[in-house]
């Protein structure tokens, strides 16, 4: 099969490596200027991973869309309106969209984004745990494809599985996008916790984590089930507790006072899930705290405080 990869980061290097490793033609995309590509095709490597010379790399956006019977998306979840509508034409291959957030201007979920842009597209989204360094390395994972068609789910899930990543089929794509979306708030809030010392709380922080959310995937016409699965509880382990995970390391460096200039999900995340919050009225205490420590600048300590010190009640009403 003919793989595109749109985006030209860790995760999109990574996913033009695994298609390539998995047997498949692999093409890569940047943009014009990318200082991500220009090192890719300078040295065919990044730090992450090693490109082999028969991945493709191009910054001609026609050229890489005409290439690919599949096209994976790996770029920042806020950058994909611009991206979408700067396609010279409608793609007939399905797009995987291979990223988790919302759009923080809207609230809408990523495939919701990708519908308003090129219409009846068939796109799916690919979520779960793992990183590139432990990928590379040969430690295999499991992850998600799911959409709203389960031909296409299977389909894609079935071909892009591998010894290194087996796929699961998912059956609710609302649940899924919001599930792979909230889970790095909840790593920004475990990073604080790094951060002060309280690394003890995070059972709590992931018991409660998965609570509220579910409330909220099942008030979007998803399945609260959903939650407790590999696109967010499942994911926590890589999210809140690795080294490598770029939104608990965000949330430590909050507290620690360093500099972090990697990209945080989480933090445009937890803007879209307080506009969530409000439409579907679903009270959101984590991800209302982490919003109000990196968008209104609340100091953390009283943040976690407050919430971790909330009013007795019962467990199952966390």
């Amino acid at each position: 099969m003919k793989i595109t990869v749109l985006g030209s980061g860790r995760w999109a290097s990574f996913l033009a490596w695994y298609a390539n490793s998995s047997g498949h033609d692999a093409l890569l995309w940047g943009r014009p200027g990318s200082k991500s590509l220009r090192r890719l095709k300078a040295s065919r490597a990044n730090g992450y991973v090693e490109l082999p010379p028969d991945v493709e790399l191009t910054d001609e956006l026609g050229r890489a869309l005409a290439f690919g019977e599949v096209i994976l998306i790996a770029i920042g979840a806020q950058q994909l309106r611009a991206l979408l509508s700067s396609f010279p034409e409608t793609p007939k291959a399905p797009l995987v969209l291979c990223m988790k957030g919302l759009e923080s201007d809207t609230g809408l979920r990523l495939s919701e984004v990708t519908a308003q842009c090129l219409g009846d597209v068939p796109v799916a989204v690919w979520v779960g745990p793992g990183h590139p360094q432990d990928f590379v390395g040969g430690i295999p994972n499991c992850m998600v494809i799911d959409s709203a068609d389960q031909t296409l789910t299977r389909d894609l899930a079935d071909s892009l599985s591998s010894g290194l990543i087996r796929f699961y089929y998912g059956e609710d794509l609302v649940g899924t996008e919001i599930g792979a979306a909230a889970k790095n708030v909840v790593g920004l809030a475990a990073g604080m916790l790094d951060g002060f010392g309280l690394t003890s709380l995070k059972g709590v922080l992931m018991a409660r984590g998965a609570r509220e959310i579910s409330r909220l995937a099942a008030k979007m016409g998803g399945r609260e089930i959903t939650i407790y699965g590999l696109c967010h509880l499942g994911d926590y382990q890589a999210t809140l507790f690795s080294p490598y995970s770029h939104n608990r390391r965000c949330g430590e460096c909050r507290i620690s006072g360093e500099p972090y200039d990697e990209l945080a999900e989480g933090v445009a995340t937890a803007r879209s899930l307080m506009r969530l919050s409000e439409t579907h009225g679903v009270d959101l205490p984590i991800c209302a705290a982490v919003n109000d420590v990196f968008e209104h600048g609340r100091e953390p300590r009283g943040a976690l405080a407050e919430l971790f010190l909330r009013s007795t009640k019962s467990e199952f009403y966390l």
